[in-house]
């Protein structure tokens, strides 16, 4: 392959990340592929090759991030994409999380894609050359009740790739921050949907954790059409900063800036007003 890639994948034991490590595998990419147990994500990828670097990592561990990408590049003899693709969600008001939840949340969704930044842009930044793909969520763009921690830690995923892509333009490294909608993948499942241990009736936040797992299996988009569209955008020679993928993250995002905008201008005589005369 003449565009065959090095490929560093967080959260690839299952969802997205899984299905995106094999087809990069079948397309004769080079692929190092992090989760929590190593043992599930060797039996779910099932392929045993020189192109596939199983590693178990704690993303939330600077240190073990930083060896992982070292080994990645030691094993492989470079890197050329990093996709931050790892995330859960706790179900709870902002009220009703604990200091601890609402930190876990924050550690793995957004500190665990800092982690993997910082220790890819290093080698990147030496070799004028890199791509860093981060899969953040319409809940990017979109605030919704009850999943506060959630929406917090990909609103700043948006802004963050936002000022990387400013910091890194003239190194050559280009980052994406990836806003899918909701696509037919585990992430709606018991084990990336936390409940929030300490509920609080007024909230109702146990009607939002069962409206989020009946929709499970129901989802709209294709993820296999979502792990296309990844490596395509790994080959574009001036991809975006923000990508949108799937009909209802696009709807969602389009509606949400048009109220924004009204709002904006209808308190716009407010705000020109404070400037000093």
């Amino acid at each position: 392959m003449n565009n065959q890639k090095i490929w560093f994948v967080t959260g690839a034991s299952k969802g997205m990340g899984l299905l995106l490590t094999k087809l990069l595998l079948d397309k004769g990419h080079k692929v190092a592929a992090t989760s929590r147990s190593l043992d599930s994500l060797k039996k779910n990828v099932g392929i045993q090759n020189h192109h596939f670097l199983p590693i178990e990592l704690d993303i939330t561990n600077s240190d073990d991030v930083k060896q992982a990408i070292d080994l990645t590049i030691s094993y492989f003899g470079g890197l050329d994409v990093a996709v931050n693709n790892a995330g859960f969600s706790y179900i709870g008001s902002l009220e009703e999380l604990t200091d601890a939840e609402f930190r876990t949340a924050l550690d793995v969704n957004l500190f665990g894609t800092v982690n993997v930044i910082r220790a890819s842009m290093a080698h990147f930044r030496r070799h004028k050359s890199g791509r860093i793909i981060n899969i953040a969520s319409a809940a990017g763009y979109i605030a919704g009740p009850n999943i506060g921690s959630y929406v917090a830690s990909k609103f700043a995923i948006v802004g963050l790739t936002e000022a990387l892509a400013m910091e890194s333009a003239h190194l050559n490294i280009k980052p994406t921050v990836v806003l899918p909608g909701s696509f037919r993948t585990n992430f709606l499942g018991e084990d990336s949907l936390n409940y929030a241990k300490d509920p609080i009736d007024e909230y109702q936040s146990s009607n939002t954790y069962k409206s989020y797992a009946e929709r499970a299996g129901k989802q709209p988009g294709d993820p296999k059409k979502l792990a296309a569209e990844l490596v395509n955008l790994a080959d574009m020679e001036n991809p975006p900063v923000h990508l949108i993928l799937g009909p209802d993250s696009f709807k969602m995002i389009m509606d949400k800036r048009e109220r924004d905008l009204n709002e904006f201008e209808s308190f716009k005589e407010i705000s020109l007003s404070t400037d000093l005369q």
